[in-house]
C-alpha cells in the first residue's frame, strides 16, 4: 500500500494559519489538502439565517493561498462545512469566492459542490415511515416543529466525500460534513483501514490543535497500512503522544468512541509513539460498523426577538449590591411592564448579567472578587419585535436611575452608547438532535459539477 498523506492548514477556514508552515507542508507532497469551514461552536445563528459568521474578505484572502498551494501541490483542494453552516446558499457562496479567485490567479477549474441541506417535505415523509430517530436528549419532533425549521442540514460522512473527489474536481465545496469526513475520505479510498483512517482524521480535524502551538495551524497526517503518523509543520510546534491523544478529549462525550456516519471509531486499544521530537506514530484504532447508515441532523428555528441594554455601576454601593439591585429592579419592572404594556410576564423574558461579576457562571460562580464596576447587560427576548423595543425605553430611565432603597438620593448610573438599546433582531436555537436513516449515503445529498 502507497501512503496517503493529507495536509491540513488550520482547523478552520478564516482561523488563519502559518504561511511557512503551509509551504513546508506542500514540500511533504500530500495527496489532498483538506480543511473545515464550518462549526456550531457559536450556537445556532449561523444556521438559522444561513450565512457564515466568518467575514468573506479573510476566508477569501486564506482560500486564495490555498488555492495557490493546490496548484502548486496538483491535487484536490476540499472543505467541509462552507461558510460556518453548511446550507446549500454557503456552498455556492464559496462557488462566488473560488470563481472570483480563478479569474484573478488565472486558474482553469473543475468544481464539485456537495450540497446537504434537506428539502422538508423529504423529512415529514421519513419521518411518517420511521427513518429519523432522537438521541439523547432531542426535542419531540413532529411536522409541525419542520415547518418552523429556517434550515436543516445533514452532515455528510466518508461516503459523500468520496462521491465528490471521484467526480475528478480539483475543488469539492461540501456543505455540512463531519469535521472527520473530509479527511478521512481519501485515505479509505486508498484502502487504509477505517479504524486507523477515521482515528488520524480526528486527531487532524483541527489542525495544530493537537500540537504544542495550537495557533500554528498546519499539520500533515500520513495514512499507511497500519496506521497513521501526525506530524506539525511550523517551526515552532511539535507533535507529542500527550498533545495527540489528548485530542481525543476535544468536542467528544467519550475520549475513547467517536460515532460517524456508517459507524463508530474505538480507541481504546490505541498507541501513540514517539517517532522523534516532532512525529507521532498512532495504531490500533478500530472500526465498528453499524447496522444501519445514519447521518445526523442539524436545524434552526427562530425562537424569538432580542433587545439588550448595558448600564455600568461604579458607585461603590451598588457594585457590592449589583445581584440586590437587580434582584429588585426585576421585581419593580415587572409589574411596570404589567401596568402600563399589559403584558404577562410569560409573554417576554427579561435577563440581567453581571459583568466582571459572574457573568459566565451565574449562581455556580465560586470566586467572588472585590470588583470596583459592574457591567448589568440586560436581555430582553419576545415573540415580536416591536415587543422587546417597547420594553427596553420603559426600562430605560430606570436602569439609569432605580435606587436600592427609598430613602437615598436618586442613583445615576453609566451608559456606554446612546441610544442605550440594541436591537439584535431574530435569535435561534436548535430544534433537531437527530438522525436519520438512509437506504444509500447518497440518498439525502446531492453533488453538482462545473468548469471554471
Amino acid at each position: 500500500m502507497t501512503i496517503t498523506k493529507v495536509l491540513v492548514p488550520s482547523g478552520v477556514l478564516g482561523l488563519g494559519f502559518d504561511i511557512e508552515a503551509l509551504r513546508r507542508g506542500i514540500k511533504n507532497k500530500p495527496d489532498i489538502i483538506s480543511i473545515d469551514g464550518g462549526s456550531t461552536d457559536s450556537g445556532p445563528a449561523s444556521l438559522g439565517s444561513g450565512t457564515s459568521k466568518y467575514s468573506r474578505a479573510a476566508i477569501k484572502s486564506e482560500w486564495k493561498t490555498l488555492m495557490q498551494a493546490r496548484k502548486e501541490a496538483n491535487v484536490p483542494l476540499i472543505i467541509g462545512t462552507c461558510g460556518t453552516c453548511g446550507t446549500n446558499s454557503m456552498v455556492d457562496w464559496m462557488e462566488e469566492i473560488t470563481i472570483e479567485l480563478a479569474e484573478e490567479l488565472g486558474q482553469s477549474l473543475k468544481i464539485a459542490k456537495l450540497y446537504c441541506e434537506q428539502n422538508i417535505d423529504f423529512l415529514k415523509n421519513k419521518l411518517k415511515i420511521n427513518r429519523i430517530f432522537p438521541l439523547e436528549p432531542a426535542p419531540t419532533l413532529n411536522v409541525h416543529l419542520l415547518d418552523d425549521l429556517s434550515h436543516v442540514v445533514a452532515l455528510a460522512g466518508a461516503e459523500q466525500v468520496i462521491e465528490a473527489i471521484n467526480t475528478g474536481a480539483d475543488i469539492i465545496l461540501a456543505g455540512r460534513t463531519t469535521d472527520t469526513a473530509i479527511i478521512s475520505a481519501l485515505p479509505l479510498m486508498n484502502g487504509v483501514d477505517p479504524g486507523s483512517a477515521w482515528h488520524g482524521a480526528k486527531i487532524a480535524e483541527c489542525g495544530a490543535l493537537c500540537s504544542s502551538n495550537p495557533t500554528s495551524g498546519v499539520v500533515i497526517v500520513e495514512f499507511d497500512k497500519t496506521g497513521f503518523n501526525v506530524e506539525a509543520m511550523s517551526d515552532s510546534a511539535i507533535c507529542t503522544p500527550e498533545s495527540v491523544s489528548a485530542h481525543m478529549l476535544y468536542e467528544n462525550a467519550d475520549p475513547y468512541i467517536l460515532y460517524e456516519p456508517g459507524g463508530y471509531m474505538d480507541v481504546t486499544n490505541a498507541c501513540y509513539q514517539s517517532i522523534n521530537s516532532r512525529k507521532v506514530r498512532v495504531q490500533g484504532g478500530l472500526w465498528v460498523s453499524s447496522k444501519k447508515y445514519t447521518v445526523k441532523l442539524e436545524g434552526a428555528r427562530v425562537s424569538g426577538y432580542q433587545t439588550s441594554l448595558l448600564v455600568l455601576l461604579r458607585d461603590n454601593n451598588y457594585v457590592k449590591n449589583a445581584i440586590k439591585w437587580t434582584e429588585k429592579l426585576s421585581i419593580f419592572l415587572s409589574k411596570e411592564i404589567k401596568q402600563r404594556m399589559n403584558l404577562d410576564s410569560q409573554e417576554y423574558s427579561l435577563n440581567f448579567r453581571h459583568i466582571g461579576l459572574n457573568a459566565v457562571l451565574g449562581d455556580l460562580e465560586k470566586n467572588i472578587g472585590n470588583p470596583s464596576e459592574v457591567g448589568v447587560l440586560c436581555i430582553i427576548t419576545s415573540k415580536t419585535p416591536n415587543v422587546c423595543t417597547e420594553i427596553a425605553k420603559l426600562i430605560n430611565p430606570f436602569l439609569l436611575h432605580f435606587p436600592l432603597t427609598v430613602d437615598e438620593e436618586l442613583p445615576t448610573f453609566a451608559f456606554p452608547y446612546s441610544p442605550v438599546h440594541s436591537d439584535r433582531g431574530c435569535v435561534y436555537e436548535f430544534a433537531l438532535h437527530h438522525v436519520l436513516e438512509l437506504n444509500d449515503p447518497m440518498d439525502a445529498f446531492q453533488i453538482k459539477t462545473l468548469e471554471v
